[in-house]
């Protein structure tokens, strides 16, 4: 990554259509010129702790994350240095032995449901964005993702989203949405509010 590349961050609720975005504006511009980075690979690593107690823990509350290793390897991007990104196990709350190389390119999107909330993240970024999808259409993309790809049953989603991803949507994420230069409505489906996005990127981009 070059040290004028163009840092994004797009932020919302989960199941807000945060990823749906972000592989639009990849399409948008050469596999070469964009990495991903998701904040979901920077919780902290709960081996340490028994089954029964990782199932408890908030996974929703800023301090579930690690974001200080976040911020690191985001500077290490900078730097023109690659990184070996994190991988999580959903089921088991436990990172995955090893990780994902990811080389430094022109773009860097940052994907995650805290990102602007994070003042040491926020400052990193050129052009922060905020997916504004209404909550019952989160929600049912939440139970879909989480049982049919993260090995989840349906009462441990809604028991989930009930008490901690709503309280801390309305605590943390909805209240981040002041710091974003845009809201985007419907989240990937809004085609006129991402071709306004690639071209303030191509702008960026031109220098």
């Amino acid at each position: 990554m070059k040290k004028d590349a163009v840092i994004i961050g797009i932020a919302g609720a989960s199941g807000s259509g945060k990823t749906l975005v972000a592989r639009n504006l990849c399409q948008a511009f050469r596999t070469s010129e964009v990495a991903i980075i998701q904040e979901d690979a920077y919780y902290k690593d709960l081996a340490h702790m028994s089954l029964e107690e990782r199932a408890r823990v908030n996974f929703d509350h800023p301090d579930a994350f690690d974001h200080n290793f976040l911020r690191e390897q985001i500077s290490t991007l900078k730097s023109g240095m690659p990184i070996e990104n994190p991988e999580y196990d959903y089921a088991a709350h436990t990172r995955k032995p090893g990780g994902k190389t990811v080389h430094p390119s022109d773009i860097l999107i940052l994907e995650g449901i805290l990102i602007l909330a994070i003042p040491e993240l926020r400052e990193l970024m050129d052009i922060k964005i905020f997916i504004d999808t209404d909550p019952d259409v989160c929600l049912i993309r939440r139970v879909r993702r989480d049982t049919e790809e993260r090995g989840r049953s349906l009462e441990s989603v809604l028991r989930q989203y009930e008490e901690t991803v709503r309280p801390m949507y309305l605590q943390f994420v909805e209240p981040s949405k002041r710091y974003a230069d845009i809201i985007i409505p419907r989240g990937g489906k809004n085609v006129i509010a991402i071709d306004i996005v690639k071209s303030k990127i191509e702008k960026l981009l031109a220098g």
